[in-house]
């Protein structure tokens, strides 16, 4: 006797033998994607690090000039933050939009929940955060900031950083204030407000492991940290020194201060406006060094094994990248990619290199221990390199 339920499986396999192979996307998992922002189209590229190839182009994401992307915990979806207020989720796997809201009129990055079930942006216009659910994109909270002396409007927010205890930090540039939102109770979160931190706070990171907030400030030389173990002892004023300095040099690009890096207990951060890269003793944030390089640095990151810290630069030196070795301090390497590198990112485990060169069109794949270009991949103005190993990384 024939069982009924062996016919009903065998019609199931039959039905989906009958759709076209050209619309089934291979299988594959999430771990080896990344994404390219290429900025002047408003698309992402799509990639895979293993075999340095690129998958799709994913259009529609609206004003990506300064994008950030971060990654849900299952590293499926990538979260887009644009320049017009927009936020997307994007689909690695099926490679298209799942949704995206216009949340605003003018946004500058965000950050996900250490859980993975909120995504908190950050807005010039209207000044303050608003936060959503990471499956839907539906409207959590809306958090305005600090309005203005004169009422015309709210201080714009920068340095939108997740933080260990489903928290989010950030900073008010035209207020000199730190914020510290708490939703591990709920989505009614509780708020802690850190004021005059310091003049113009432009931009934040937060140390790996997730203790110290930094903020850097614009209108003023010196740096504003905060203990996260230990909110209750206020803003610690740090590097008196850091800034453009007495002499009032120019600043073609301020650096972002994720592109700090931390390689065992030294940190190294471009300083701004001059062609050095400096050296910190990251438990007493003292400088033990400055490393002259080719031009004002932007990003300074290291090797995921923190053997070597990879630079780039601002115009009109950003055709060249240089190497330094993190224990002697020389430079080993001075590269020339092309006209305007703009962007570096390492994959996971440190085997390669991606650097994007906006005025050569091109995506670049270095080895970087023997320093030599494995790849070259086309792309329209690209700018950041984002991989889905983000994820795991606090503070990115």
């Amino acid at each position: 006797m024939k069982h009924p339920l062996l016919g009903l499986i065998a019609a199931a396999l039959l039905l989906g033998g009958c759709a076209h192979p050209s619309s089934i996307l291979p299988l594959r998992g999430t771990g080896d994607l990344g994404v390219v922002v290429e900025r002047a189209t408003g698309t992402l590229q799509l990639i895979e690090s293993s075999t340095r190839t690129s998958l799709a182009r994913i259009d529609e994401l609206g004003d990506l000039s300064h994008a950030s992307v971060v990654f849900s915990r299952d590293q499926r979806y990538a979260y887009v933050f644009g320049r017009d207020g927009g936020l997307t989720k994007v689909d690695l796997l099926l490679q298209q939009v799942d949704k995206r809201v216009i949340q605003a009129g003018n946004s500058i990055g965000g950050a996900i929940s250490q859980d993975g079930s909120l995504i908190a942006v950050g807005n010039y216009e209207p000044g303050g955060v608003k936060v959503f659910d990471a499956v839907s994109l539906a409207l959590i909270a809306d958090i305005p900031a600090t309005p203005l002396a004169d009422g015309s409007r709210n201080s714009r927010v920068v340095g939108v950083t997740d933080v260990p205890g489903q928290r989010f930090i950030y900073s008010l540039f035209d207020t000199g204030e730190t914020w510290l939102l708490d939703f591990s109770q709920g989505n009614d979160p509780q708020i802690t407000r850190f004021e005059n931190i310091g003049n113009q706070p432009y931009d934040a990171l937060l140390t790996p492991e997730g203790r110290y907030y930094i903020a850097g400030l614009f209108g003023e030389n010196g740096m504003a940290k905060i203990d996260l173990w230990h909110p209750e002892r206020g803003v610690e004023r740090i590097l008196e020194d850091y800034g453009r300095g007495e002499q009032k040099l120019p600043v073609y690009k301020m650096p972002h201060l994720e592109g700090w890096t931390l390689a065992g207990d030294q940190a190294f951060v471009p300083a701004v406006g001059h062609h050095q890269v400096l050296v910190l003793d990251s438990t007493s944030w003292q400088q033990t060094d400055a490393i002259d390089v080719a031009g004002q640095p932007i990003f300074v990151m290291a090797r995921p094994d923190a053997r070597q810290i990879w630079v780039n630069f601002a115009h009109p030196d950003n055709h060249q990248v240089q190497v330094i070795d993190s224990e002697t301090h020389q430079i080993i390497a001075t590269l020339e990619p092309g006209p305007a590198v703009l962007h570096m990112e390492f994959t996971a485990r440190g085997d390669q290199l991606w650097l994007s060169v906006r005025d050569g069109g091109e995506i670049q794949v270095w080895d970087p221990y023997t320093l030599k270009q494995i790849a070259s991949l086309p792309a329209d103005s690209p700018s950041g390199i984002f991989f889905s190993s983000r994820a795991h990384d606090t503070g990115l």
